[in-house]
């Protein structure tokens, strides 16, 4: 017996009301420069394309080499997983911005930090002009040449970065939601501090995953 269509309809509406208030993760393969995640990117440089884990990525020379996505997609998320498959290189500058998300009034920033011995710590920010919360050790050191996964949560009061999902650093922090804006891969966006590497994916989530939701790479 089929239901009556009054309940195929609401059914529906809950259905659609559902996917409203629970918006999709958004995943972005860097797999060419012309675009990222369906968005025609602004080129800087020359950055080419590599393989990487999981296919293509997308390398950045550390001078001159960026992309420009005019798009936020955290955009109206009160809370916000960011993952990033990336691979540092050594020979880069200390300090290097891999991804910089912006509105006019917030941004997220996610860095790199250098010894020039091998090793890099990962940096983190949430803020905005006026006031920011940062994540940053420089005792927490991985070695640079190989491929990692990280991750900022937020769950719209404590944030927290993962290296290859093991917790590292975190803090509580008063931050968006975020409007529309742009993102820049491999820099800045006002150009300076460039990254040199390869990123292979970014993965925005409009949730604060569980340590064990986020995305690793096995030490070999």
């Amino acid at each position: 017996m089929r239901p009556p269509l009054a309940l195929v309809l609401a059914a529906l509406l809950l259905a659609r009301v559902h996917a409203a208030d629970h918006p999709a993760a958004v995943t972005w393969r860097l797999d060419q420069t012309a675009q990222v995640g369906g968005q025609t990117t602004i080129v800087l440089g020359a950055p080419g394309v590599v393989t990487g884990p999981l296919g293509q990525a997308v390398h950045f020379n550390g001078a001159s080499d960026g992309l420009f996505v005019p798009v936020n997609p955290l955009a109206g998320w009160s809370q916000f997983t960011v993952e990033i498959l990336f691979q540092p290189e050594e020979g880069g500058l200390e300090a290097q911005r891999f991804v910089h998300i912006q509105d006019p009034a917030w941004r997220v920033m996610i860095e790199t930090r250098l010894d020039g011995k091998g090793g890099w710590w990962l940096d983190t920010f949430l803020g905005n002009n006026t006031k920011g919360q940062p994540l940053i050790d420089a005792k927490r050191v991985h070695p640079t040449g190989r491929w990692y996964w990280v991750a900022l949560r937020y769950d719209g009061q404590h944030m927290i970065h993962f290296v290859n999902g093991e917790k590292e650093l975190e803090a509580d922090a008063v931050f968006g939601p975020m409007t529309a804006g742009q993102i820049s891969l491999g820099v800045r966006q006002n150009k300076v501090y460039w990254f040199k590497g390869s990123i292979g994916e970014v993965r925005f989530h409009p949730t604060a995953l569980a340590p064990a939701e986020l995305q690793r790479v096995d030490a070999k």
